[in-house]
């Protein structure tokens, strides 16, 4: 299309039917004042970013699984603001900031949003001041589906065209930003081990958003 007023005019009409193709359900969790201290506090502690509102600056989207096998039990586990007593000792040495993430999409595909999408979500170690996190309900024995797969492809293609996100990864990559300057975490031996969503879903989505020309871990 040699004309380039054409081209903008296409390109715009283009994004704007892709946003109203998606289908998103708004089903917060609860994100109030307690909330939003203990996210602010994480930003502090964690990450060494100082800000008075708890949202993100999207770079990255973070693909995982909620080794559990409804919607409902991830989303009760999500929703109240502090972890609970003597839950995730792992985790909660460092905060007690409860575990979220900005969306979660459901066996059938539906895809769930569960607070705004550039608020601030404890879900992937060292990057969640710039990560979107997505939820399938699912685990290693509970494999994800073709519905699921299909709506993380819409998903992605979604986010991408409306932030700058510049990666894509699966939860079970998150390490391999350390020693990068996307990595924030002030204690260099803080991490976890991770092997969600599986290699097999990752490039299964990865072959599908191609065009969006993503970055999957830092090449050294």
């Amino acid at each position: 299309m040699k004309n380039p007023i054409l081209f903008t005019l296409f390109y715009c009409i283009s994004i704007l039917s892709f946003a109203q193709e998606i289908k998103i359900v708004d089903k917060p969790i609860t994100y109030d004042s307690n909330r939003v201290r203990l996210s602010l506090q994480y930003l502090k502690e964690r990450h060494g970013i100082i800000q008075n509102t708890p949202t993100i600056q999207p770079k990255i989207i973070v693909l995982h699984w909620t080794a559990a096998k409804t919607f409902s039990s991830t989303f009760n586990a999500f929703n109240p603001a502090k972890l609970p007593n003597g839950d995730r000792k792992d985790i909660a040495i460092v905060s007690s900031l409860n575990t979220s993430s900005q969306f979660m999409v459901d066996r059938d595909g539906t895809i769930y949003r569960l607070m705004p999408e550039n608020y601030f979500a404890r879900h992937v170690i060292g990057l969640n001041y710039c990560a979107i996190g997505v939820e399938n309900v699912g685990s290693a024995d509970f494999p994800l589906t073709d519905a699921q797969l299909k709506a993380n492809i819409e998903l992605v293609k979604y986010l991408s065209k409306k932030y700058n996100i510049e990666y894509l990864i699966g939860h079970y990559e998150y390490t391999k930003f350390k020693n990068t300057s996307l990595w924030k975490e002030t204690n260099p031996k803080y991490q976890t081990g991770k092997n969600d969503p599986g290699a097999d879903f990752m490039l299964k989505v990865r072959n599908d958003v191609k065009e969006l020309n993503l970055k999957g871990v830092p090449t050294k």
